[in-house]
């Protein structure tokens, strides 16, 4: 009777030190998915802050590409000036 009194002490330890070993590997693996969980989301707001910046740069391409054109049309009104000035000199000459 002694013998298996001894053997049930020594299956129940066993088992708990199972659960003690699983419980803290459980616990080891919550920490990981947690730091995972928060790597993810610190790398979902730069990729939102990168897309902030991508739209920002999309509006200023498109406000330089706005004053480009204005300046060439403006370069444009200037040259014919110059040219019609330079017209009417060559015409006053003669």
């Amino acid at each position: 009777m002694e013998v298996r009194i001894s053997r049930l002490e020594s299956i129940f330890e066993q088992m708990a030190e199972t659960v003690i070993a699983t419980s803290e590997t459980v616990d080891r693996l919550t920490e990981r998915i947690d730091a995972l969980s928060y790597q993810a989301q610190e790398q979902a707001k730069q990729v939102q802050q990168q897309g902030y910046q991508i739209l920002a740069l999309g509006n200023a391409l498109q406000t330089l590409a706005e004053n480009q054109e204005q300046s060439l049309e403006q370069l444009a009104y200037l040259t014919e000036a110059l040219e019609r000035l330079m017209a009417n000199m060559g015409e006053n000459r003669s």
